[in-house]
């Protein structure tokens, strides 16, 4: 039997693969978004979909407003990726949590969370720390980044580290419970597997 911050550990693991899985696959999807803008002119048809968007508008052999034009278009493709990503994430969260009261890496390690979170609001708290602490304010910095707003982005991504240790940390302690536990009042636990009772004899004269 795994021990109970392995078992956490290897949770969280397998569910972060999947934000990872649905990452990369937006990933793919956003670069042949910007690539075909390229291929739909004429003039930039030798141009790759990743030269489009670090050039900033500075377009080899296109005006400047076209240039700024598909960098910005480029760059919507981008952010709506990460809001993509972010909203999936919570809607996977939520819903695991308010319908069976565990996410599929618990499920696989034997762990839910207690009490059960039948309360929308309760399991979306839960669920919005999560998220936050995992994807969303990393997303934020990478928009940041993209949009040349480098210096605000690495201070969000300081912010975003910090909220990830700050859920994290606390599973290790006696307790084992995380931010995203304090704050929608929860714990997660083992499954206990329940043992026959022995029904006493009955003797008859």
């Amino acid at each position: 039997m795994f021990m109970p911050k392995l078992r956490r550990a290897t949770a969280w693991v397998v569910d972060f693969a999947l934000v990872v899985a649905l990452a990369s696959a937006l990933a793919v999807l956003t670069f042949h978004r910007v690539s075909a803008l390229v291929t739909d002119v004429p003039e930039l048809a030798t141009r790759g979909g990743f030269d489009l968007l670090t050039s900033r508008g500075d377009v080899l052999d296109a005006s400047q407003d076209l240039g700024l034009s598909l960098w910005n278009k480029s760059v919507l493709y981008v952010e709506q990726a990460f809001g993509l990503l972010v909203l999936t994430v919570f809607l996977y969260q939520w819903a695991c949590l308010a319908l069976a009261g565990r996410t599929l890496g618990k499920a696989l390690v034997g762990l839910k969370v207690t009490p059960h979170l039948p309360r929308k609001v309760r399991a979306a708290r839960r669920a919005a720390v999560t998220t936050a602490a995992d994807v969303a304010v990393y997303a934020v910095a990478c928009v940041l980044l993209v949009e040349g707003q480098v210096v605000l982005s690495v201070l969000v991504w300081a912010v975003a580290v910090a909220l990830f240790l700050l859920n994290a940390l606390p599973v290790l302690s006696p307790g084992r419970r995380s931010l995203a536990d304090r704050l929608a009042g929860t714990a997660v636990t083992g499954i206990g597997l329940s043992r026959p009772v022995a029904t006493p004899l009955v003797r008859t004269s």
